[in-house]
């Protein structure tokens, strides 16, 4: 499996960015996928999540409103529509992929719940 996030930059405070994951080497009909960013010098945090049959999301309270995720299964893609962006949404966005079928949304925002991991892309957000 390969995931390959996309969409990336510096951008100012209010501005919207929108982030995709493209993913490859495996079924994803079963599949929860995830999104996390992580700030230097602070823990990788959960952003939003999908489930891949069913379009069932959930969100970190600190983008609620602000940030929407959806997946094209043509494309196999998953993107985060990023708005009004914070200072505070600056990190290293990475996008994840769990491949089994997982209906508890309680495990979908614990990073030990994903397999496997694409390599990050940095959004910069200035005040």
């Amino acid at each position: 499996v390969q995931l390959q996030a996309s969409g990336g930059g510096l951008v100012q405070a209010g501005d919207s960015l929108r982030l995709s994951c493209a993913a490859s080497g495996g079924n994803f009909g079963s599949a929860i996928m995830g999104w996390f960013r992580q700030a230097p010098g602070k823990e990788r945090e959960f952003v939003a999540a999908i489930q891949w049959s069913t379009a069932r999301t959930i969100f970190a309270d600190s983008v609620k409103g602000r940030f929407t995720i959806s997946r094209d299964r043509a494309k196999n893609t998953v993107a985060l529509q990023m708005n009004s962006l914070r200072p505070e949404d600056t990190a290293v966005y990475y996008c994840a992929v769990d491949p089994m079928y997982n209906v508890d949304r309680s495990t979908w925002s614990r990073p030990g719940t994903y397999d496997y991991w694409g390599r990050g892309t940095q959004v910069t957000v200035s005040s």
